[in-house]
């Protein structure tokens, strides 16, 4: 059973694509939908299982708010660039 209901933010823990960032989206069974709106597109995401990302738990709201309204590769491009630019924030 997925743990995951809505939209979120996860890192790879396994792949080519190992530590990099996706917007998650619910798939079926104990797969996961990742894009990142460049090679990866709302259009096209990867199918990825569940025990192979790491789930982003702690985001500020208005993040939050702004993955509930995920309508283009833009919006997805737009939350990951201001995700990075709060971790480089918090690293300084």
């Amino acid at each position: 059973m997925s743990i995951w209901s809505s939209e979120q933010l996860a890192v790879s823990k396994a792949g080519h694509d190992k530590g990099k960032t996706f917007l998650a989206l619910p798939g079926e069974g104990d797969f996961l939908l990742l894009c990142d709106g460049e090679a990866r597109t709302l259009e096209k995401p990867k199918k990825k299982k569940e025990k192979h990302v790491q789930m982003i738990r702690h985001l500020p709201q208005e993040l939050l708010e702004q993955m509930q309204k995920v309508g283009s590769d833009a919006d997805v491009r737009r939350i990951l660039k201001e995700y990075r630019k709060l971790q480089s924030e918090k690293g300084n």
